[in-house]
């Protein structure tokens, strides 16, 4: 059953249906919220501002038209208006990102020191994309975590695609100009013990 049919049928009493479309976008909602938080330290909040944005999906889902946007677009338009909100309510207390929590496992063939390594490069990459302006780091999520095209980015954020193509390249390249010294001090000390050996 597509998203249309559901909500046609949610809109003509099957209110029970409205779980099963919770189930489908709930995993993704989730982790648009908990990269949004993470900058202001606020990440043990994702679940609950996750829980109020399939609230007011449903208490608005009547008003909900297709042909203004599909169904996940208008859902992460809400996801987004919800925590900038809570953001705003919460200004004073804008603190950096730290670290995530979260650490990937590597497989049991890669030696601790491959691990090690990765590990901090995904760290890196994270506090990168973490210190990007929201906008820039919304679209960079959606574009590279959950694979939205450019139409969709740009009705979530309110922009034009060319303003998304704009935020995408500047949040790239802030990305790069940040990462750029680690990469180079590693590839500087891996040449360095070439030498030695």
């Amino acid at each position: 059953m597509t998203d249309s049919q559901m909500i046609r049928e949610i809109k003509e009493g099957n209110v029970e249906l409205f779980s099963e479309l919770m189930r489908r976008y709930q995993r993704k909602i989730l982790a648009f919220v908990y990269h949004m938080l993470k900058s202001s330290h606020m990440e043990l909040m994702a679940e609950d501002l996750c829980s109020e944005t399939f609230y007011k999906a449903f208490r608005s889902l009547h008003s909900f038209r297709e042909v203004d946007a599909s169904f996940s677009t208008w859902l992460y338009t809400i996801a987004r208006n919800t925590v900038l909100s809570e953001l705003r309510k919460q200004r004073g207390a804008h603190v950096p990102l730290e670290e995530s929590g979260v650490t990937p496992v590597a497989p049991a063939e890669i030696a601790p020191e491959q691990a090690i390594l990765r590990n901090e490069k995904v760290e890196l990459v994270r506090e990168a994309i973490n210190n990007l302006p929201e906008k820039q780091r919304s679209a960079l999520i959606l574009r590279e975590y959950d694979q939205l095209d450019y139409q969709e980015i740009a009705d979530i954020l309110g922009q034009s695609v060319s303003s998304v193509k704009s935020l995408l390249f500047r949040a790239r390249s802030s990305v790069k100009v940040q990462l750029e010294p680690y990469f180079y001090e590693l590839n500087y000390e891996q040449y360095e013990g070439m030498k030695s050996r």
